[in-house]
């Protein structure tokens, strides 16, 4: 059994606290997006931070920010999660993942030199809350950003993602230098986001695979009257269109029963004045399943549905779709090792899947790759209630350590 590594608590809790002021709106979470001021100030607050943990620090060519244990080896295992938010976000989502693993390194380093290089990273971008990124630091580790992305995405003010990345300093033409060939496995730090391990009472959960997910945005076109002189029977009203549509689809995949989701969280409604029919509706669809076939299956039943709606209410709707990811299982070896610190650790675990997309589940098409999540309060998550009590970042935090030490200093066992 591999030795038990304990991470510094009081550290830890300094830097889930410090790191959760920053874009901080008191009493509406917090709002860190890609490549804004308050992402600035987290790299820097980060690059300090491992600093002084005698790590040694570095920013790629996106902006995701590293802190390296040399081992004798240049192979690395690496660690982390992302530092970016979605708007009105929590303290946790991601950032635990860099916090955790940067205070799982600051131990590490006390036991000498590794024969395999560790590394913490902190990504630059997850949520997609500023530009449509699709884990653009992950993506720009594995190669995969095409020439075209930071000239084409844009955010909400018309900002393209070049502009962005010149304005913190970095240079859209060396995203290719970002690109990694030397990772042996990574490792991801994770609130749960639901309440599976808060209302068991379980300390850990160790993931075996990733949901896969597509999101769609759904455009209703109609036709705009008066709200006033348009009887009702001759309306052609998209938002009432789109709501129709928006209801049958969630009934169509709450009677699919768990683990199936859809959520339209995003609606725009023009021209969205009292006294005007709306002659366009617009919403997105996030649908998850951890089975691809059945994920499959509800995207082609929720596009009938909607097709089928609108000729009902003779509207027009067209479907695109914005991002269509596989699910991704977690590398058996990873999760013996991850059990293995489990009970170095004196914890208590479960096997669990991911209810939400991460990093790993791109990771894990390249590079060996396994999932820990720590419990969330009432399964709060994407909200300013989002909380996970201290000790159970520390058992993570620990745990993650441990497994992290028999990677990098025992390799060979």
């Amino acid at each position: 059994m591999t030795r038990a590594v304990g991470v510094d608590e009081r550290l830890l809790g300094t830097y889930v606290e410090e790191l959760g002021r920053i874009g901080e709106a008191p009493g509406h979470g917090l709002f860190r997006f890609q490549y804004d001021a308050a992402w600035q100030q987290a790299r820097d607050q980060l690059l300090q931070w491992i600093g002084e943990a005698g790590l040694e620090a570095r920013v790629d060519a996106v902006g995701n920010v590293f802190g390296r244990l040399p081992g004798r080896s240049d192979r690395v295992v690496l660690t982390g999660s992302h530092v970016d938010t979605v708007p009105s976000g929590g303290r946790y989502d991601g950032a635990l993942g860099v916090v955790g693993g940067l205070a799982a390194l600051a131990a590490l380093r006390e036991h000498g030199t590794p024969e395999r290089t560790l590394e913490v990273v902190a990504l630059c971008e997850e949520e997609s809350s500023r530009f449509t990124g699709n884990f653009f630091g992950t993506r720009a580790m594995l190669g995969l950003i095409e020439p075209d992305e930071p000239d084409r995405l844009v955010d909400a003010d018309g900002i393209t993602l070049a502009e962005a990345m010149r304005q913190v300093g970095l240079d859209p033409a060396a995203i290719a230098t970002a690109r990694r060939s030397d990772l042996d496995a990574f490792l991801e730090l994770h609130i749960e986001q639901g309440r599976v391990l808060a209302d068991e009472r379980v300390d850990v959960g160790l993931v075996e695979v990733i949901p896969a997910i597509t999101w769609q945005t759904v455009t209703v076109r109609g036709q705009q009257d008066h709200a006033g002189a348009t009887p009702m029977d001759l309306r052609r009203d998209a938002f009432q269109a789109a709501a129709e549509m928006a209801r049958r689809i969630t009934r169509l995949v709450e009677g699919e029963g768990r683990p199936a989701v859809l959520t339209t969280g995003r609606w725009e409604v023009e021209p969205g004045l009292p006294s005007i029919v709306p002659g366009l509706a617009r919403f997105s669809v996030d649908l998850r399943h951890p089975d691809e076939q059945v994920r499959d299956r509800l995207l082609a039943e929720v596009d009938r549905t909607c097709a089928e709606v609108a000729g009902q209410h003779r509207v027009q709707v067209e479907v695109v779709r914005d991002k269509h990811e596989e699910a991704a299982t977690m590398d058996a070896g990873l999760l013996a090792v991850l059990r293995d610190a489990v009970d170095s650790c004196g914890v208590s675990s479960r096997s669990m899947p991911s209810g939400a997309g991460h990093d790993s589940q791109l990771m894990a098409t390249r590079v060996p790759t396994a999932m820990l999540f720590v419990p969330s309060v009432e399964g709060r998550s994407h909200s300013p209630a989002e909380f996970t009590e201290l000790a159970d970042c520390v058992r993570g935090a620990s745990v993650l350590a441990t497994a992290l030490h028999r990677l990098a200093f025992d390799p060979g066992t």
